[in-house]
């Protein structure tokens, strides 16, 4: 597979092609109702790893209680997934670099709906943890391969939007799989909460099955090929931009059902909504992330990363209140979503011989994100600081994050002249 030579995630599968394929235009949705269904597909694939990702936050104090676990411990689990989304994305991305991308995604989401169906059979915290890394191990080379596919449905040029599509369902995930997911670990228990997901994910492997095509142009190449990527430096330093900034989001949203309970001394039943609020604004986010990425690949970051940390110091301040806590919660993601496809077309521009695995380790900087987070708030909680304590652990590992990224810039400028 070739790439262009655009900042996009753009194989030469993106070509013009005849009969059955797809032939896109300057818009960003194909015109074939089989390139749609492609795009749906593959949304469909990353709700249910949203789905499975975010739901464990919202049943924290489920599993917790039923495994014998306080809520510190229970985070284990959480980091666990993280830690399976960080190994799997380059192992999994680079053993697969030769398959077919159709054939990588179906090989992923059967390893998803394993890890799911493990996760509610654990009868202690050990097995527990052991499942969830299962469960994260293909999250990142199924954004990979994930990114690619759709790049080809949407043509060269709108690298940022095609995996803003991908993105797309995970962000619905928090809009609707997770507070589904947390209602229903409410009402019939945690281990039913994995097994729909695991049905879901069987779900998504027939319409992958189906829908995304059958075509050598989305072949894989060598391992020495995908592996060139990593040898980039700049590529290793934008990925711990993202690991650091994004981390203020996992800090905030793993501690979302204590926040509702314990802070705001509200019902159980008002963590969904809570957990609704936060995906609507990581859906808005995402989308106008996506097409800032094409048009300006640098404003993205700073300005995503600079508006949340406002929003975090006021959530920090005045989150006890309700009135405050759910539009802070709403503009915390859609704040920091905006970042997210704009740190994809950067790594893909820096490493487009390698946009595959690209793609994993963006989302495997995602997860190392997610891991920061639930253990700097957790941290923050274990040292008697308090829930909103986690916002201002948050907010440092953003700071961080935003600072790295200036200092990088300013060195490409200077290396460059400009």
């Amino acid at each position: 597979m070739t790439v262009s030579n655009d900042a996009g995630i753009v194989p030469a599968a993106a070509k013009a092609t005849t009969g059955d394929t797809f032939h896109p235009d300057d818009g960003s949705v194909p015109r074939s109702r089989t390139g749609r269904l492609t795009l749906l597909a593959l949304a469909l694939g990353t709700f249910c790893i949203g789905t499975t990702e975010f739901a464990s936050m919202g049943i924290i104090q489920l599993f917790a209680g039923s495994l014998g676990v306080d809520l510190a411990t229970a985070t284990h689990a959480i980091t666990a997934y993280a830690i399976g989304v960080v190994m799997g994305a380059p192992i999994l991305t680079i053993a697969a670099a030769r398959l077919n991308r159709r054939t990588l995604l179906l090989l992923l989401i059967g390893v998803f709906v394993a890890g799911n169906i493990l996760s509610a059979l654990a009868d202690s915290l050990a097995f527990f943890v052991a499942a969830r890394f299962i469960c994260g191990l293909p999250q990142g080379a199924y954004f990979g391969a994930g990114a690619v596919v759709a790049s080809y449905v949407v043509g060269p040029g709108r690298s940022g939007q095609a995996f803003a599509i991908v993105m797309t369902g995970l962000t619905i995930a928090t809009i609707i799989g997770s507070p589904l997911a947390t209602f229903l670990g409410q009402s019939v228990g945690w281990r039913e909460t994995y097994l729909c997901i695991a049905t879901l994910g069987l779900v998504s492997f027939i319409s992958l099955w189906l829908f995304v095509p059958r075509t050598s142009a989305l072949d894989g190449a060598s391992i020495a090929h995908e592996l060139s990527g990593l040898r980039k430096g700049r590529v290793w330093l934008m990925m711990v931009v993202a690991a650091l900034g994004i981390s203020s989001i996992f800090a905030v949203y793993t501690f979302i059902a204590p926040f509702v309970t314990d802070l705001l001394l509200l019902r159980p039943e008002m963590i969904p909504p809570a957990l609704a609020v936060f995906g609507v604004r990581m859906t808005v986010g995402n989308l106008y992330g996506g097409r800032l990425a094409d048009r300006y690949p640098r404003l993205g970051i700073t300005a995503g990363y600079g508006c949340t940390l406002l929003v975090l110091v006021l959530l920090a301040l005045w989150g006890a209140n309700p009135w405050v806590f759910f539009p802070a919660m709403f503009g915390v993601g859609a704040t920091m979503m905006v970042a997210i496809p704009t740190i994809q077309v950067r790594l893909t521009a820096l490493a487009p011989e390698s946009a595959t695995l690209m793609g994993a380790m963006n989302l495997a900087s995602l997860n190392v994100a997610n891991a920061l987070g639930a253990w700097a708030g957790g941290l923050t909680i274990g040292a008697g600081l308090g829930l909103l304590s986690t916002v201002w652990a948050g907010f440092l590992l953003t700071s961080a994050g935003l600072v790295l990224f200036i200092v990088a810039m300013s060195a490409d400028r200077r290396r460059s002249g400009g």
